[in-house]
Order: C-alpha cells, then sequence, then structure tokens
C-alpha cells in the first residue's frame, strides 16, 4: 500500500494509527464467463484510490463474482481488469478480502495469531508481527480479546477480527463481500458504523457488496447499480453527496433511496418475468409505494 498521509486518528488504547492511501481499481470491457454461462458482461467502472463504492443489486446478478475477479480468484473472461494500472492476475496481498462467513478464521489459532497470520506468511519479523496485530486490533476495539480464541467471539466480533486480519496486510483494496449479512440487525448496525470509521483510518479503497439499499446508502461514496443477471452490467452509478455520519432521515438520502428502490425493483422484475413468474407475485410493489 503506498504510504501517503497522516492523520491523528486513535485506537481503542489511543494509539494513533497511520493513515494510507489505497490503490485504483479500474475495469474495462470485463466480462466472466463459466463454460456457457455469463455471469457479468460488459462491465465498466473506475474506483479511485481511498474511494468506498458499493456494489449493489438483486441477488444472483454477479456482484459476488466481479468482487472475486477483483481479488483475482476468479478469471477475466473479456475485457481488463486493473489494480493502479496492473493487471490483476491472481491473488495479491495488496488486495484483501473480508468474505461474508468469519468460518475463514482459523478457529485452533488465537485471535492475535489470526491477525498476525498474513505479515508471518510474507516472513515479517517476530516483532513486526506483534505491532501490526496489535495495531489494528485496537483499530477494530478488540485489543482485550487477543488471547481468544473465535470460538469464543460473537459472531459480529469475529468479523472485526475478519477485518483486522485482512489489515494487517496493509493492503491497498479491501473487497467485502456481504459481511454482515448473517448478523442480526443490532450487531450489523454497530459493524457499519464501526465499517465506516475504520475505512476512514486506514484510508484504503473498499469494495462492498451488498443487497442493502440502506447499507450502500451509509457507507458509500458512490454506489454502482447491477443489472440483473445472467450477463449482468452496471446499470447506473450515483454519487452520495452526503455528510458523515450518514443521516437516514436527511431528505437527500430519501430521495437517493427511492432511487435506488426504483432502479433495482426494475431489475427484480426482469428476472421474474424471465422465470415466468411476473402474473404470480407483484415484485414492485414496495419498491414502487416508497417511491411514491
Amino acid at each position: 500500500m503506498t504510504k501517503s498521509v497522516h492523520a491523528q486518528l486513535a485506537s481503542d488504547a489511543g494509539q494513533l494509527i497511520e493513515v494510507t492511501r489505497g490503490a485504483a481499481l479500474r475495469a474495462d470491457g470485463v466480462g466472466i464467463h463459466f463454460g456457457p454461462f455469463q455471469a457479468v458482461s460488459g462491465i465498466d467502472l473506475d474506483i479511485a484510490a481511498g474511494e468506498f463504492l458499493c456494489l449493489l443489486g438483486p441477488s444472483g446478478c454477479g456482484k459476488s463474482t466481479l468482487l472475486s475477479a477483483m481479488a483475482g480468484f476468479v478469471e477475466v473472461s473479456e475485457g481488463g481488469l486493473t489494480a493502479d494500472g496492473a493487471a490483476i492476475a491472481g491473488p495479491d496481498p495488496e488486495r484483501g478480502m473480508v468474505f461474508q462467513s468469519s468460518e475463514a478464521l482459523f478457529d485452533w489459532m488465537t485471535v492475535r495469531q489470526n491477525v498476525a497470520f498474513g505479515p508471518r506468511m510474507r516472513g515479517v519479523s517476530r516483532a513486526e508481527q506483534a505491532r501490526l496485530a496489535d495495531e489494528f486490533l485496537g483499530l477494530v476495539g478488540l485489543r482485550h480479546c487477543a488471547e481468544r480464541f473465535p470460538g469464543q467471539l460473537s459472531g459480529g466480533m469475529r468479523q472485526r477480527v475478519q477485518i483486522a486480519r485482512v489489515l494487517a496486510n496493509e493492503p491497498g483494496v479491501v473487497l467485502m463481500d456481504e459481511p454482515f449479512g448473517a448478523l442480526d440487525a443490532q450487531t450489523r448496525q454497530v459493524l457499519q458504523q464501526e465499517t465506516d470509521r475504520i475505512w476512514r483510518a486506514s484510508g484504503c479503497t473498499i469494495v462492498f457488496v451488498t443487497h442493502d439499499i440502506d447499507e450502500a446508502i451509509l457507507l458509500a461514496d458512490r454506489i454502482a447499480v447491477m443489472t440483473a443477471g445472467p450477463a449482468a452490467s452496471v446499470k447506473s452509478v450515483y454519487d452520495v453527496q452526503l455528510a458523515r455520519p450518514r443521516d437516514e432521515d436527511d431528505p437527500a438520502a430519501i430521495d437517493l433511496r427511492r432511487k435506488l428502490r426504483q432502479d433495482i425493483g426494475e431489475e427484480v422484475r426482469k428476472t421474474l418475468r424471465a422465470q415466468g413468474l411476473d402474473q404470480q407475485v407483484d415484485p414492485g410493489a414496495g419498491f414502487e409505494e416508497d417511491a411514491r
């Protein structure tokens, strides 16, 4: 990650955290096929260094597939995908992935060992491993849990450990695949607020997959709405010009929510029509009611 700017942002223990700047990402006509099935097609996106971008769309539209390609886990079939101008050809410590489930943690390792795992694999000294683990556990407010095991933590705490583990590698880009989808509403709200704080403290680029409109409005600088799959593409991109922390009752937030619900509602109806279900249910009722 490129070190660029510094700010006085404190962890839970009052330690100052260095602010870093993330990498820029670019998708230029990206298509991804799995045999004859085309998951996404013609994806064009420019994501600025340090930006928080949400990929929003109905279930099955290829959001997670595109995110996996950004991580280097899935090959691009056509077009180009780059990070800071270099083609993405596979996984790289510069791009960290926070998965939907905290099962990605190693149950036999302590929280501290989990967070230090990436630096250890990179050959970082033990002293530096300890420093990084301490720093990023502090950033997510879990330094007091360092010697516990993942099974001794709540679901929300485990997700925070997963975020700290990714950040300890000091990536330029953090990719988050619906990381709070399995959590209860209260924990989800807390972690959304924590993610906003951690992003501002770390300065990394975040690409965040969600199908939750309110979550996207709360977190994103920009929201890229995807069409329904197969062969999904970017339908529209919205700038979220709202002060942080966000107020869901702000008139501008309400107006943006209405527009996003209209967009997503159109894509849900397309999917149901393709499945021959559009005469059996009214998929747009909730969206249109909110739009009025």
